[in-house]
């Protein structure tokens, strides 16, 4: 017998569990994703709508300065992210 699927992937338009997508037509967020880590599951969306991430690379001057002051105001460094956050998210997709 097939396990029935979870609703929450269908209303958040998610192929599967922490799988991120962007939502174009959200009026504030960027993304959602429907977290699941361990038996806890949670519908996250995270990035402010039509901001571009300086990347995983950054190469101007400019994108460095940014990305630095992201990760400074987000406290991004922090060596345990939890997988049911926006900071985790924003950061593993946007940043």
């Amino acid at each position: 017998m097939a396990k029935a699927k979870d609703p929450r992937l269908a209303r958040a338009g998610v192929s599967g569990y922490n799988k991120p997508k962007k939502t174009p037509n959200h009026p504030t967020k960027s993304h959602v994703v429907v977290a699941k880590s361990g038996d806890e599951i949670k519908t996250i969306r995270f990035g402010q709508q039509g901001v571009v991430g300086a990347g995983k690379a950054p190469k101007t001057a400019g994108e460095k300065a940014r990305r630095a002051s992201y990760y400074a105001r987000h406290n991004a460094q922090d060596s345990s992210p939890d997988k049911l956050s926006a900071r985790y998210w924003s950061h593993k997709t946007k940043w």
